[in-house]
């Protein structure tokens, strides 16, 4: 795993100069390669590359980046793993290329060269981001993987195109824009993150996942080009679904599964797996440990509060399947020590809390390893979030006339959250959990609006009107909603809701997460769910292998019990959660109150003072729990202070 930044200008500027910014650039995403650097310019052609390596298979200086293909005609950076680059080698054996090592980056760039770009992409199995520059051609291609598990950042100047793997990089470069994309910031609120193809910088912009943009040195607009899209695989799957029974799809999900793990096991240093004791990181250490010989690596951590902790469970976990387990508990402090690092360590305001966890268990195992492998997409390919039946659940008030639901709207906005608080009192803990002020407001807009889309989207939402909240922060377009509405799943709610969270919060939330969190801490972390094959395999299945009798993931869960005693691992999902809500009346109180102070409130210039300060102090008097409006509100502050010019 690596990092990469670069830029092609059409200033002239000499070869030193161009290494300069570079190795500037280079500089800021050092944690993402510790093992070495490298910096590739040419001045004829205003172009100059630079790599960060983190040396996990071939640890020679053959593996070195920038890389030039044996022709001379092709230059490459690239962060990632490629998984079946032996099988491309084999492919590629009749060409008589002078291989000069063993990395899969060489690979790449001798496919690229005998068989050019496109073809190679769609031959390749893993998780990847890079940069290409054909010297012929003069033009230079950024490539992005199919499902987003590596960042990429672009930017098209007046005189330059500029790229990186985080912000930070691009924000090296003298060109880069700097002005605050200020809908991206209303997109935040709601979400708690920045969808793509959006960041917070008005001109700089996330390469969507499966594409490639293409850019000539002598100028014109960037041309992007899709090579695989999750539209394709889902009609392939309808196209073409399962025709097997119960056993058969799941001998071929773990014929494949277990595949996808042992490619992902291949490694010239040490590596692990995150285990929760979940279905999704226990399914794939069970098949870790299938084809290891020794104990598999296995890291956890725990919280003193126990309705936030698993540790337990993945001991069990680990106990059962014999690995070398090793857990941390997490307490307050912990947390405080993280959150400063925040705004730095994800570039642009990122909300999702189970960050700290991500983090915190991300830095325990770079302690012992350099690569773990982690149990990511499950739910979002096999129906796994408890939101997808909160949704299937609540589809009745659709039916309903618009009369009688315009009706029940105006009754639940005239209930105060007071007022809820109080009858609360009286409600059995699995309703009065429903009927927070927080919860409660999105439900008058739905009755209003009454379509499914409405519904999954108000359920998602953080912060039902953004606008409320922010000072001029129009709300943006989201790409993969309006992909969404067009999108026909013949009523199936659930493939509905599972394609847009594998469209946005599966990139923009989760995958960058997970990114961050370990290559701040030089980890590489690897998914072998999201794993192309899977997820296209994953759409062939009819919904009753993921969804039966209430309950999801159901063919994961009958493939895991092969390995697991169900015991171990059927229990109510919690997440990867932590206790923000405590901590911000408790040891994050003043932290928290600083930024949310009306001075520091009318510094940034972001939000309105007086709904901030009155959910504040709702919050700390515990009439209404506003924990997640707070720690959106209180990330972007951290991140506007620490970002102020």
């Amino acid at each position: 795993m690596c990092g990469i930044a670069g830029f092609i200008t059409s200033n002239t500027l000499s070869k030193t100069k161009l290494t300069e910014i570079a190795e500037s650039m280079s500089r800021q995403i050092r944690h993402r390669g510790p093992d070495g650097e490298g910096i590739w310019a040419d001045a004829e052609a205003g172009i100059s590359l630079a790599h960060r390596r983190l040396a996990i298979v071939d640890l020679s200086p053959a593996g070195a980046q920038p890389m030039t293909s044996s022709s001379g005609d092709i230059v490459i950076v690239y962060n990632g793993e490629i998984y079946n680059a032996e099988d491309i080698r084999k492919e590629l054996q009749p060409n008589n290329i002078p291989w000069r090592g063993t990395s899969d980056t060489e690979v790449i760039v001798e496919a690229i060269n005998q068989w050019g770009l496109q073809k190679t992409v769609k031959k390749l199995i893993g998780m990847f981001a890079f940069a290409v520059w054909d010297r012929k051609s003069r033009r230079i291609s950024l490539v992005r993987d199919r499902m987003g598990i590596k960042p990429l950042y672009w930017s098209k100047t007046a005189k330059s195109l500029l790229f990186g793997s985080e912000l930070k990089a691009l924000r090296m470069h003298p060109e880069c824009p700097d002005q605050l994309n200020r809908s991206a910031i209303a997109g935040y609120l709601r979400n708690c993150y920045i969808n793509n193809p959006s960041t917070i910088y008005a001109d700089v912009q996330q390469l969507r996942p499966g594409f490639i943009l293409h850019y000539s040195q002598d100028g014109g607009e960037p041309q992007l080009e899709q090579y695989w899209s999750l539209d394709d695989a889902v009609a392939q799957g309808q196209k073409n679904p399962h025709q097997g029974s119960d056993a058969d799809a799941i001998k071929d999900l773990e014929e494949l599964l277990t595949d996808a793990v042992s490619r992902r096991m291949i490694s010239d240093v040490p590596l692990g797996a995150f285990l929760s004791g979940g279905i999704d990181s226990s399914m794939v250490v069970a098949l870790m440990q299938k084809v290891s010989s020794k104990p598999v690596k296995t890291f956890s951590i725990g919280f003193n509060e126990e309705k936030f902790d698993e540790s337990v469970h993945a001991a069990a976990v680990a106990k059962h399947l014999g690995t070398d387990h090793t857990q941390l508990i997490v307490t307050p402090q912990d947390a405080l020590d993280v959150i400063p690092s925040l705004p730095t360590m994800f570039d642009e305001p990122f909300a999702d809390a189970s960050q700290i966890p991500t983090y915190l268990v991300s830095k325990l195992t770079r302690d012992h390893v350099t690569v773990a492998l982690s149990g990511d997409g499950g739910d979002e390919l096999f129906a796994g979030y408890n939101r997808y039946f909160d949704a299937n659940k609540n589809k009745f008030i659709l039916n309903q006339p618009r009369a009688l639901r315009n009706f029940e709207a105006h009754i639940l906005e005239s209930v105060s959250p007071e007022t809820v608080r109080r009858i609360s009192k009286f409600l059995p803990n699995v309703i009065s959990s429903k009927l927070t002020g927080n919860k409660l407001k999105r439900i008058p807009p739905l009755l209003r609006d009454g379509t499914e889309l409405s519904l999954y989207r108000r359920l998602l939402s953080r912060v039902e009107n953004p606008a409320e909240m922010l000072l001029d922060c129009p709300e943006p377009t989201y790409p993969a909603w309006e992909q969404a509405a067009t999108a026909n799943f013949g009523g199936d709610s659930y493939s509905f809701m599972q394609y847009i969270d594998a469209l946005d919060y599966l990139p923009d939330d989760i995958l960058t997460k997970v990114d961050r969190a370990s290559m701040v801490v030089s980890l590489e972390a690897r998914v072998p769910i999201l794993d192309h094959r899977i997820v296209e395999f994953a759409w062939t299945l009819p919904q009753r292998m993921k969804v039966r009798n209430g309950t999801g993931k159901w063919i994961l869960r009958e493939l895991l019990y092969q390995h697991v005693p169900r015991n171990l691992v059927d229990r109510p999902k919690k997440g990867f959660g932590v206790p923000i809500a405590q901590w911000l009346r408790g040891p994050l109180r003043d932290w928290a109150e600083d930024l949310l102070s009306e001075s520091s409130l009318k510094q940034t210039e972001i939000f309105k003072t007086e709904p901030v300060l009155e959910k504040w102090k709702q919050h700390q008097s515990g009439t209404v729990n506003w924990d997640n409006h707070l720690w959106d509100i209180i990330n972007m502050q951290a991140w506007a202070t620490a970002n102020r010019s």
